[in-house]
């Protein structure tokens, strides 16, 4: 009895059609996700109210987490030394190595108001 050898490699093809048609079922439904804005990130609405948690998700790579500083200067007694208004122009300018921006908006305000109280106590 001789099997053809011709049907393992047809069953391939199928299955390798069915595949592809799958994968662009998918890219055409994120397409349409993106074309109509929904790119993932948190909205305006969705912004994060804890400080802390900001500056854990924007700022503790480069400050650390406990403030004490790495890549960038430590944080720890910044509000004896800044105000919130100078810590938020910090924050915007992005002096140095440290990009502009970071944080923007009602978290920027937000996280300079919360290491404005950082007094090293």
């Amino acid at each position: 009895m001789k099997r053809n050898p011709v049907i393992p490699f047809g069953l391939i093809a199928v299955l390798g059609i069915l595949v592809m048609i799958v994968i662009s079922a998918v890219g055409t439904n994120q397409q349409e996700a993106i074309e109509e804005g929904d790119s993932g990130e948190q909205s305006e609405e969705q912004a994060s109210s804890d400080p802390e948690e900001i500056f854990q998700n924007n700022c503790a790579q480069c400050h650390g987490s406990d403030l004490s500083g790495g890549n960038g200067p430590a944080l720890q007694d910044v509000g004896s030394s800044l105000s919130k208004d100078d810590i938020l122009g910090v924050i915007q300018e992005g002096p140095g190595a440290m990009p502009a921006n970071a944080v923007q908006g009602e978290e920027a305000d937000l996280v300079a108001e919360w290491l404005s109280k950082k007094t090293g106590e």
